[in-house]
């Protein structure tokens, strides 16, 4: 195994520079292609890290939007429910790689991230972005903009290359 990458960022000025290492980093998956792409950058960039691979079975596909921009929620029916948590469990358990650790959660998708990466002390997370329709950003947001706007540790966004989805 090699050491974790070391990434320096200056300051722009004759000040010093402040190093930082990412030794445990939390990649964040909803299974799509910008996802995939994520994991992949964070398994050849950071060859050394631990890697936790964290999915939240988003229990917003039951909520109804309401004319104020919001989701009214839905009632969840229980069989749904399991039936979506069994195929995401055996998705993410496709995904890992030997050594990598993963962790399975049901709930709102960003809340679910940053809990993981604060119970596991991850020093990044790691999380694909892709483009989303106006009425999907206004209703949903970007779960990719709220957690760079949440997380107390650095978010590495990746997009796919070419602006695929």
């Amino acid at each position: 195994m090699t050491d974790p990458v070391i990434l320096t960022a200056g300051t722009g000025g004759t000040g010093g520079a402040a190093a930082r290492t990412f030794g445990r980093i939390v990649v964040g998956t909803d299974f799509s292609p910008a996802a995939d792409h994520a994991l992949e950058v964070a398994r050849t960039r950071f060859p050394g890290a631990s890697l936790h691979l964290v999915h939240v079975t988003d229990t917003r596909v039951t909520a109804t939007p309401d004319l104020g921009g919001g989701l009214t929620p839905g009632s969840v029916d229980p069989t749904l429910l399991q039936t979506m948590e069994d195929a995401d469990g055996g998705r993410l358990a496709r995904l890992a790689r030997e050594g990598e650790e993963t962790e399975l959660m049901v709930g709102d998708p960003v809340t679910g991230i940053l809990d993981a990466a604060q119970r596991w002390e991850a020093d990044l997370i790691v999380v694909g972005t892709h483009s989303q329709g106006a009425l999907e950003h206004f209703l949903l947001g970007s779960t990719a903009e709220k957690l760079v706007g949440r997380s107390a540790v650095p978010v590495l966004t990746v997009r796919l290359p070419g602006g695929r989805r």
